[in-house]
């Protein structure tokens, strides 16, 4: 490192001992933190509980423009940004549930350049009002970091179609800003096997990214399954999990509203300091059990999967799954929230016996799951021959009811390409042998919960880290170590 570069680095390090109290930086967060204050793009695959906030938030606050934070939830913008306030750092946040006083405070801000870091959904990013603000000549703009990645790749194509816009924000902003400005990308996720990084990076357009690949592998954490007979035995098994944790914090992860609900009765009939939480509960709900399970006023949630992206826990020491997850990066994320100290934490997923005679509940899940993904993309190509050569977003948007998502699965497929965020340009021919992609969004997750080996081992090579599971007996997963598990 040049002279130069040992003071440029003796600085952020100051920064961060100043802001967060930290002396140093954990591998590879300083590595990360320099590589944006350089302006690179970057892709960046940190385990969960790996610090990746500090990672792109001290580089904006070390730079006189504006970073824009891409993040998927409410609640994960508004604990992240109010942990800033807290510090007296100029962050916001815009979702539409803001106070309108407090949304025109925020865009004249912007205007102002008196922000650092604005935190925002890919849909307030690309609404008008917002859209506008920010493509004012004076308005500087440092770099983009797209937060929870992940999301891109399991909603962008037919749950929340605007991620597949996002490539095409980069270009349409430089449009509008003085010759010479760079805007840089940074892509963070925990969770994001080749395929999905392949798509993360060609959707947004990075340019010769650095990339920061560590495996999801933590050595604290004991990954175990269990069949469940019967409903009544699904019940059964979860709460004698639960018991034989104690009094120690956990979360309980369920796949629909009325499970939650039904679950935290029950827990609380047994005693348990408990909540349901899931989206149907008010935004003040949300903070409220957030704010209880944190303080340990609830000992744990019974939550669905929006529950616990960016809450920082560290003593959690159990995660059980009612049912398994759909897809094995909800998986890693959801177990992950774990033994975050550092300390011993133990994981149990409750699953149906393989041939669902006696509780068919977890496969009829996954065939609906294939079921509406074929559905969704036979409808969108059928939607899309009425579309015209090239439009407008919003035009289609407005003239049928899933026009968003057909542009989107027209994207996905290669059959269209963005002019910019808000109008498409179809590809003659383009897509049109393809059918729904290739990534299988529960067969991987089935096939995890049939293996009779390391659970680690495969987790590793299905993120592809090949030369570590190679290599890998954990010794801590309920394959390794089978009477470890069958006691609790």
């Amino acid at each position: 490192m040049s002279p130069s570069g040992a003071d440029e680095y003796d600085r952020v390090r100051a920064k961060l001992r100043e802001i967060w109290g930290y002396e140093d930086f954990r591998p590879p967060q300083g590595e990360i933190v320099r590589t944006l204050l350089e302006g690179r793009d970057a892709a960046i695959v940190l385990p969960t509980g790996g610090g990746k906030s500090i990672c792109f938030q001290l580089p904006a606050l070390l730079q006189t423009g504006l970073t824009l934070v891409v993040s998927p939830l409410v609640a994960l913008m508004e604990n992240q940004v109010q942990e800033l306030r807290d510090r007296r750092l100029p962050a916001a946040l815009l979702h539409g549930q803001l106070d309108r006083r407090v949304r025109r405070d925020t865009l004249n801000a912007i205007e102002r350049n008196r922000l650092r870091l604005l935190y925002l959904s890919p849909e307030t990013l690309l609404s008008p009002p917002v859209w506008e603000r920010l493509c004012q000549p004076q308005v500087r703009i440092n770099g983009s970091i797209l937060d929870e990645a992940h999301c891109l790749v399991q909603w962008g194509d037919t749950f929340r179609p605007a991620y597949r816009r996002l490539g095409a924000v980069r270009p349409a902003l430089l449009k509008t800003k003085p010759p010479g400005t760079k805007i840089a990308i940074a892509a963070f996720t925990a969770t994001a096997d080749p395929e999905a990084q392949q798509t993360i990076a060609t959707v947004l357009g990075l340019q010769r990214p650095r990339q920061f690949l560590y495996s999801p592998y933590r050595e604290n954490l004991y990954l175990a399954l269990k069949v469940a007979w019967t409903p009544r035995d699904r019940r059964q098994k979860l709460f004698k999990f639960i018991q034989s944790q104690g009094k120690t914090s956990g979360l309980v992860y369920v796949r629909t509203r009325g499970d939650s609900e039904k679950l935290a009765r029950e827990a609380s009939a047994r005693g348990y300091a408990v909540a349901a939480y899931h989206a149907g509960l008010s935004g003040e709900e949300r903070r409220a059990i957030e704010r209880g399970w944190i303080e340990n006023q609830l000992q744990f949630v019974v939550c669905t999967s929006a529950f616990g992206m960016g809450v920082n826990k560290p003593d959690v020491r159990w995660v059980a799954h009612f049912q398994a997850p759909a897809l094995l990066s909800e998986y890693v994320q959801e177990v992950g929230r774990a033994g975050r100290d550092g300390r011993s934490a133990r994981a149990l997923t409750l699953v149906s016996e393989c041939t669902g005679l006696l509780d068919p509940e977890d496969k009829q899940r996954r065939e609906s799951v294939r079921r509406q993904q074929r559905e969704i993309f036979k409808r969108s190509r059928q939607l899309a021959k009425q579309f015209p050569q090239q439009g407008e977003v919003e035009a289609i948007a407005r003239q049928f009811r899933e026009g968003a998502i057909a542009l989107s699965v027209l994207h996905c497929c290669g059959g269209l390409q963005w002019r910019d965020p808000f109008h498409y340009q179809l590809v003659p021919g383009g897509g049109s042998g393809r059918g729904v992609p290739a990534i299988d969004a529960t067969g991987t997750m089935a096939r995890y919960v049939k293996w009779r080996g390391c659970r680690w081992q495969f987790l590793l090579a299905a993120f592809g880290f090949k030369s570590e599971s190679a290599v890998m007996h954990c010794g801590h997963c309920d394959n390794c170590f089978p009477h470890k598990f069958n006691s609790s």
